[in-house]
């Protein structure tokens, strides 16, 4: 083998590496918006977005949508609920939002932290929805995006466990009076996935996927908002 090519490989599986290092000393990964949080003035009220890498690429595909609105994306690639749990104080209720935004569970399905069963995840985002209203803040729960495969972990069949905790989620919400978005009814196709037109890897929104998403997202938002 070429002595670059060796090389390279060398480089690119040390950086590999040091991030599992970095990940590993910082779990929740509560570094990465700590400088952010801590430029908000203490009078900021407006909009949350907590999630995962489907919520970091919404500013990226569409920056447009939260520089133009009162809007904060916390999202963070590749995170699982419990994760997620761990940061919501500090990149949700320290930020003194009107509302959270919370779209969650398709890691846990994807194992990304080891196994997990529905109702744990459901669990930690019970969690998440109590420390959001123990701190007066509105909550807008959305289910998650249908997905019939993970191209990172292709052994795993995840449509029916996508179906069953959107059921868990959106009754929850009904039964506790929480707006839920559902996303999954306007994007799933046929194949309990999400549809080419949305996703090139059928997991992560395009700028056309989004768009559906932003649509029903601002509907949940202002049945708070107006109030």
């Amino acid at each position: 083998m070429n002595s670059k090519i060796i090389f390279f490989i060398v480089l690119f599986s040390l950086s590999i590496y040091s991030q599992n290092v970095a990940m590993n000393k910082d779990w929740p990964n509560l570094n990465k918006y700590a400088s952010e949080n801590s430029q908000l003035t203490s009078t900021f009220k407006s909009v949350v977005f907590m999630g995962d890498s489907i919520t970091e690429f919404w500013k990226v595909n569409d920056e447009a949508f939260f520089t133009s609105n009162p809007f904060i994306d916390r999202g963070i690639s590749g995170q699982t609920t419990p994760q997620m749990l761990l940061r919501f104080h500090q990149d949700v209720v320290e930020l003194k939002p009107s509302v959270v935004v919370i779209l969650a569970g398709i890691n846990d399905i994807a194992e990304n932290t080891g196994p997990i069963t529905i109702d744990e995840i459901m669990g930690n985002i019970i969690s998440m929805v109590e420390l959001a209203k123990t701190n007066k803040i509105q909550v807008v729960l959305c289910t998650i995006l249908p997905s019939n495969h993970f191209y990172w972990n292709p052994k795993l069949e995840p449509a029916d466990k996508v179906i069953s905790l959107n059921k868990l989620i959106s009754n929850y919400a009904k039964k506790n009076k929480i707006t839920c978005v559902d996303y999954y009814a306007a994007m799933v196709d046929d194949a309990k996935g999400l549809p080419k037109k949305y996703s090139a890897d059928g997991v992560h929104p395009n700028l056309e996927g989004y768009k559906v998403m932003e649509g029903l997202v601002e509907k949940g938002i202002l049945t708070y908002i107006k109030k």
